[in-house]
């Protein structure tokens, strides 16, 4: 490890020097290039040179301790042992930092959610959910737009795909796909009785045009009347757009604005990810069926976290983690639920690694 450490910190030298050339600027897309791999490879090299220090006062510690005097021997012993600390923890950041990149992680994602089992109540769930990753993009300073939208009459949603813009979007969010189960009592339930009901979510990394190639004769394109709960132009315009994908028989739907146009646009923006995504999967299935990851498949049929009302609690079944925090959650407070799926993720794949 410390050898293939070396020569990162190599290049990272020499992507430094070309840096640093006036006449690297000339070529605005190798500039870009080289500042992408630099900030790729900092954290590397940082925790990498953190390593060599803590190992350089190790042995400094060490010639301190053939010494004759006591006290100056107690310090050596001491610094000796927070050296050799500091370089453990050092190697199992490198060891992490070392794990192959997901290429998608810094993409910008579209989600999709959609009530499922539960009627009205799972619609209004729906909703909830929508609100609880619109906020936590808030947090983070992303930016989402919604692509489509379909609306029950008392603010339920049918469905909804929305793209999220921001840096890392990816990396935060694909751990959500599957299915989000929710625990308490409807508004719409005048008895008081707990019902159980549920909403799919699915994470896509946004494909650009240039790496899915889509041929226009395989589209079959409608047009249709907008529905849902109101608005001006519902059932007034054929604005709504309806793509099929007849080699797949995926379809997307896009009726969010009035524009014909937009709406197509949008909506070839949902059917390249999901192509790309089907072809992502294609070429991991052999990879899942040896080895699932201990924080799922990303499946959306696989049930992954419960909300549960009464008890205040979200429970995410893929790790066993239960928070009792189920307000703040469902404002957007993602990030402790996140992180202990990302840490998960690394703990699978150091194993898998180590095998």
């Amino acid at each position: 490890m410390l050898e293939k450490l070396a020569g990162i910190e190599e290049r990272f030298c020499a992507i430094e020097a070309r840096l640093s050339s006036p006449d690297l600027y000339h070529d605005p897309a190798e500039a870009a290039k080289l500042l992408k791999e630099q900030k790729e490879l900092t954290p590397v090299v940082d925790a990498y040179r953190a390593y060599r220090r803590a190992e350089q006062a190790a042995e400094d510690s060490r010639d301190l301790l053939s010494g004759d005097d006591p006290d100056l021997r107690e310090l050596a012993e001491e610094e000796l042992r927070e050296a050799q600390a500091e370089m453990q923890r050092r190697e199992e950041e490198l060891k992490i930092l070392l794990l192959p990149r997901d290429p998608n992680d810094e993409r910008n994602v579209i989600v999709e959610i959609r009530g499922g089992v539960g009627g009205e109540e799972a619609a209004l769930f729906a909703a909830d959910l929508y609100r609880m990753y619109s906020m936590y993009a808030e947090r983070k300073g992303w930016r989402i737009e919604v692509l489509n939208l379909n609306e029950t009459e008392i603010g339920g949603i049918k469905e909804i795909s929305f793209l999220v813009n921001g840096n890392g979007a990816y990396s935060r969010l694909k751990f959500e796909s599957g299915v989000h189960r929710v625990q308490r009592v409807p508004e719409t339930e005048s008895g008081g009785r707990i019902h159980t009901s549920a909403a799919s979510v699915a994470v896509l990394p946004e494909a650009d045009e240039v790496e899915v190639e889509i041929n226009p004769n395989d589209l079959q394109i409608d047009t249709y009347r907008s529905s849902g709960a109101g608005g001006q132009h519902v059932n007034k315009t054929e604005s709504a757009i309806r793509i099929t994908h007849l080699p797949t028989g995926i379809v997307v739907e896009c009726q969010d604005e009035r524009s014909q146009y937009k709406n197509r646009d949008r909506a070839m923006k949902v059917l390249r990810s999901k192509l790309y995504e089907a072809k992502r999967e294609e070429q991991t299935s052999k990879i899942a069926a040896e080895r699932r990851s201990q924080v799922g498949s990303g499946d959306r049929s696989e049930r992954i976290r419960t909300y549960n009302f009464p008890q205040g609690r979200v429970s995410d079944h893929r790790i066993g983690l239960t928070l009792h925090k189920i307000d703040a959650i469902l404002a957007g407070d993602l990030d402790e639920l996140i992180d202990a799926l990302v840490t998960a993720d690394q703990a699978e794949r150091l194993k898998a690694d180590a095998e």
